[in-house]
């Protein structure tokens, strides 16, 4: 069953903490996951999405929504929260699986992916007003979790996990900068920027460019007039096959729970689905 927090606080409410997570720690759940992603909105590259179990003895001082962080302050957050976390996941879903099924199934199916590789599991899950029921009623999902909404910027669990899927996704861009060098991807992340449409007008789309996007999709018409277009395709910086291929499961970490009381055995195996199933005796 999902639960979904009341929709537009104002913004005075707008404040990262633990308030939720406590909330959960008095239900007697001790393992609270949160969960987030990063480029549902970019023209170009990977969604990449991520899964976060904080560890309350460890604090982590400064965890906000990514979006109000600087790169600097995001890559030390990355580094200290992949350090301190109890277990960590972050996973990319490709552009071409973005166009086949859609960017809301992706952003679901990326946190999935994440929530179920965590070792040791999650006891409860904490989401950025994503719920990981699938749009059939008759689907579920076997651990319980909660959808807030503006969870990146109220939730230190959901914040963190949009913290390790943006510092990766700004990784993963880098390296297609190189390789894609005429979009400014160095600079734009895949997002729709005057110079990112510029270059996209003069030289069509990459293989990395989200065929069902728009503008993306109208540089694909067959009669678009590229000026400047290569005859043979978009130049690279290299031609080797297979680097437009899906980007893996990227980053993934755990710890130790043995000196934590009460604390499940980390036992379960990892399990990629794309239907979850309903749990026996969920509603």
């Amino acid at each position: 069953m999902v639960h979904t927090m009341p929709p537009s606080p104002s913004s005075s409410e707008f404040r990262c903490s633990w308030k939720l997570e406590k909330q959960v720690f008095q239900a007697g759940c001790r393992l609270v996951a949160g969960c987030d992603e990063a480029g549902r909105g970019a023209l170009l590259g990977p969604l990449y999405a991520a899964a976060v179990i904080l560890d309350p003895a460890r604090p982590i001082l400064g965890v906000d929504d990514s979006k109000k962080l600087t790169p600097s302050r995001r890559d030390s957050l990355s580094r200290e929260i992949t350090e301190k976390a109890i277990a960590f996941k972050v996973v990319s879903v490709s552009a071409a699986e973005v166009d086949a099924i859609n960017i809301y199934e992706a952003s679901r199916q990326g946190m999935i992916r994440a929530l179920l590789a965590l070792d040791p599991a999650p006891e409860f899950i904490l989401t950025d007003a994503m719920p990981l029921e699938g749009r059939n009623k008759g689907t579920g999902f076997p651990i319980p979790y909660r959808a807030v909404v503006h969870g990146d910027a109220l939730s230190v669990s959901i914040a963190a996990a949009s913290i390790l899927a943006k510092v990766a996704r700004d990784a993963h861009l880098q390296e297609l900068d190189r390789l894609y060098p005429r979009y400014g991807l160095a600079r734009n992340m895949g997002y729709g920027t005057q110079e990112h449409l510029g270059a996209l007008a003069t030289y069509g789309p990459c293989p990395e460019h989200r065929k069902s996007y728009q503008p993306v999709m109208d540089y694909l018409l067959p009669l678009f007039p590229f000026s400047g277009a290569p005859s043979q395709g978009l130049e690279t910086k290299s031609s080797e096959p297979g680097n437009e291929s899906r980007a893996p499961v990227i980053l993934s970490g755990a710890k130790d729970l043995s000196s934590l009381k009460g604390a499940r055995d980390p036992e379960q195996t990892t399990t990629e689905i794309l239907r979850p199933q309903r749990a026996a005796g969920s509603e």
